[in-house]
């Protein structure tokens, strides 16, 4: 009889190289070298009698029967390696939680707050990965990720934030220079600093529905080139509030048409763990959460 132990040889190698897409990438998740996980994989085909992936020099694919046996296992396989973290009591809180976060989110918020996560909770190690690409989570192998804005279909478990609000800011040097515009109107005619994305430049949105593409001096595709060019008298910014909190408290931006009301950008925390999200991952965005909270967003 073909014992327990037998049957789930292989089970983690194939599940990590579906995953990771690849037999190197997954190698490098389990901390194997990308031979040792070709060759589990192979012995656990020969052990079920059919070929579950179909190799290429640059691609792998399921076959019919690895795509049944993946969604078949892996769920089982995910459960065995969060049961440890399910019981963990907060104060025992340990191992790895890798994160990805837009940039704005990510530099702004999460790594100025990790320091006093990581003191709170010392058996968790933090990977923050800071990118405005959405990366695939389930793929690159990232516990949570953040993101800002409408989420597209995706069938991850979401929680939603915050509602993040813009705000339009300048220097109080510029608005001595060139006066304070008193409508959205009036904007065409001052130097705007603009955010460009795939060669084309954001426009400054409104909650009334308006909008308008305005020209200035200054074209970047960094909202902290911009926050710096403001800063420096440059012209009028279109930012995120809680990107420039700071600078308004401290007197270095004052804000533009503070009675015109501003849209908001919702900001969200996704995961893949179901209801079984580790403890370390629930403690991080229950702190996150805690964190925004206390800020004028």
């Amino acid at each position: 009889m073909t014992s327990i132990l037998e049957k789930t040889t292989g089970l983690v190698a194939f599940v990590r190289t579906v995953d990771a897409g690849s037999f190197s990438a997954a190698s490098r998740l389990i901390g194997s070298s990308q031979s040792a996980v070709s060759k589990s994989v192979a012995r656990l085909e020969r052990r079920l009698g059919v070929r579950l992936i179909q190799r290429s020099t640059r691609t792998l694919n399921l076959t019919a029967e690895g795509q049944a046996y993946y969604e078949s296992v892996a769920p089982l396989l995910r459960s065995i390696e969060e049961a440890e973290d399910v019981v963990q009591v907060a104060s025992e809180a340990k191992g790895l939680l890798r994160v990805s976060a837009p940039q704005e989110f990510g530099r702004t918020l999460i790594a100025g707050w990790a320091p006093e996560f990581l003191a709170r909770h010392p058996g968790v190690k933090l990977e923050l990965n800071v990118t405005d690409r959405n990366v695939d989570i389930i793929r690159e192998g990232y516990d949570l990720a953040f993101r800002m804005g409408a989420l597209r279909d995706t069938e991850l478990i979401s929680r939603k934030l915050a509602s993040l609000r813009w705000i339009l800011v300048a220097s109080p040097a510029y608005i001595e220079r060139r006066g304070r515009p008193q409508t959205i109107e009036d904007l065409r005619s001052h130097a705007c600093l603009r955010y460009v994305s795939s060669g084309r430049p954001w426009p400054f949105a409104f909650a009334n529905g308006e909008s308008i593409v305005p020209d200035g001096p200054f074209d970047t595709d960094d909202s902290g080139s911009i926050r710096q060019a403001a800063v420096g008298s440059a012209g009028i910014a279109y930012q995120l509030r809680m990107t420039v909190t700071d600078l308004l408290t401290e007197g270095r931006l004052v804000e533009v048409l503070p009675d015109v009301a501003m849209p908001t950008l919702p900001a969200y925390v996704l995961h893949a763990f179901g209801r079984q999200l580790p403890i370390r991952g629930r403690l991080f965005i229950d702190f996150i959460v805690e964190k925004l909270s206390g800020l004028d967003l």
